[in-house]
């Protein structure tokens, strides 16, 4: 869902004048309009669905980015190469206990 600018910026004349022109449009593209008044950027118009979509990825980003600072404060953390170490022992007959499980 990328803005392409060449499509997706129109002047807020342009949504007073013809509104459901631009609302189809961005039910059809599923992309985010700009709108726009003396050339700068005033608003976004976008499909609901989109906007509640967008909305829940941020939570769970946020979400995730949280859990990690959490586990960086109480020292949770496992280096990545730690990580490809083990990965890479995998199936051999030096497998080496997962980072961090304290095995």
């Amino acid at each position: 869902m990328s803005v392409r600018f060449s499509e997706d910026v129109v002047p807020l004349s342009d949504l007073k004048v013809n509104p459901d022109k631009v609302i189809d449009r961005v039910q059809e593209s599923h992309r985010p309009i700009l709108l726009t008044s003396h050339g700068r950027g005033v608003a976004v118009v976008q499909r609901l669905e989109d906007y509640e979509k967008t909305l829940e990825e941020l939570r769970f980003v946020k979400a995730v980015a949280q859990g990690v600072m959490e586990s960086e404060a109480q020292g949770k953390v496992v280096d990545a190469d730690e990580v490809h170490e083990w990965l890479a022992s995998w199936g051999t007959d030096d497998e080496k206990d997962a980072p961090g499980s304290g095995q």
